[in-house]
């Protein structure tokens, strides 16, 4: 049996610390802050990066290095037989679209993954990877299970203000003042590619009953199957604001007890672009390789 590799990048919330704990190797996103380049959770902290976005820093985001991705792949290759890399989803970054590029380049010893993740929905899918490469399966093999189960995921995130929207280009300047000025907090989500409107809430309370019932919903509908046997993985994440994401852990705890729980800080590729003070909750479905 072949050793295979698991690498993803900081995009999954996994940190430096944590990698090597789980045995993966984490990729950091690289960030432009007033034109100096950082790297998140070695340059450049959880904090740091909300004391930067609260001083109005002009901030954006890339991606790691053609020489980084295969750096890591040639490390890798050293002690492993295969390698398979699960970045961001290709809607959110051209991450994907690069390393598949490259991974050409190794004669299919490398397997890009795109399964449309991000955040706590990504993290969990490199959790499954790793127990599919335990279980002996290849590196294609790992790469077309997760593509094949890869919309089995839902995120809905409601923002404490409309400001990084509008400084993205997402929303108009009019629509982030109507909104700022009625006090609306829009519910968005990730399902695939895209971060998509959902719906306007008055107030995060407001938002967070609509982002309950939308799980639900989906629990109820596209998932049905999976949450009658209980095989869904339920979690939380935020931007900066850990005790409010705490008493949304409790409440979501709380209405779906019968599920396993993580919670994460949101990556801060997704951060950079809704702002600090965000929550989210989401839900993946197991995979019934691992059964």
């Amino acid at each position: 049996m072949g050793r295979v590799a698991i690498l993803t990048d900081s995009n999954s919330g996994i940190t430096q610390e944590q990698s090597k704990e789980l045995g993966v190797k984490v990729l950091p996103m690289p960030f432009f802050i007033d034109g100096e380049q950082y790297f998140e959770d070695i340059s450049l902290s959880q904090e740091e990066f909300y004391e930067r976005l609260k001083g109005d820093a002009d901030i954006s985001t890339s991606q790691p290095s053609i020489g980084e991705m295969q750096d890591a792949f040639d490390e890798l290759l050293k002690d492993n037989d295969e390698v398979v890399y699960i970045p961001m989803s290709s809607g959110l970054s051209g991450t994907c679209q690069t390393a598949t590029m490259i991974a050409q380049d190794y004669d299919g010893k490398v397997q890009v993954v795109n399964n449309q993740r991000i955040s706590v929905t990504m993290r969990q899918s490199v959790l499954d990877a790793m127990k599919l490469a335990d279980r002996g399966y290849s590196a294609e093999q790992i790469k077309d299970i997760l593509e094949k189960h890869k919309m089995e995921s839902s995120i809905y995130i409601t923002l404490e203000t409309l400001k990084y929207l509008k400084k993205g280009g997402r929303i108009t300047p009019a629509a982030a003042a109507i909104g700022t000025m009625l006090k609306l907090n829009p519910v968005l989500q990730i399902q695939g590619e895209k971060l998509d409107a959902f719906a306007k809430a008055r107030g995060k309370a407001s938002a967070k009953k609509i982002m309950l019932k939308a799980i639900q919903d989906d629990l109820d509908t596209r998932f049905a199957e999976y949450a009658k046997a209980g095989k869904m993985h339920m979690e939380v994440a935020y931007s900066g604001n850990p005790e409010e994401a705490q008493e949304l852990a409790e409440l979501v705890k709380k209405t779906f007890p019968q599920y396993d729980f993580h919670m994460d800080p949101l990556s801060l590729s997704v951060a950079c672009h809704i702002g600090q003070g965000a929550l989210a909750i989401a839900l993946s479905a197991y995979l019934p390789e691992l059964d």
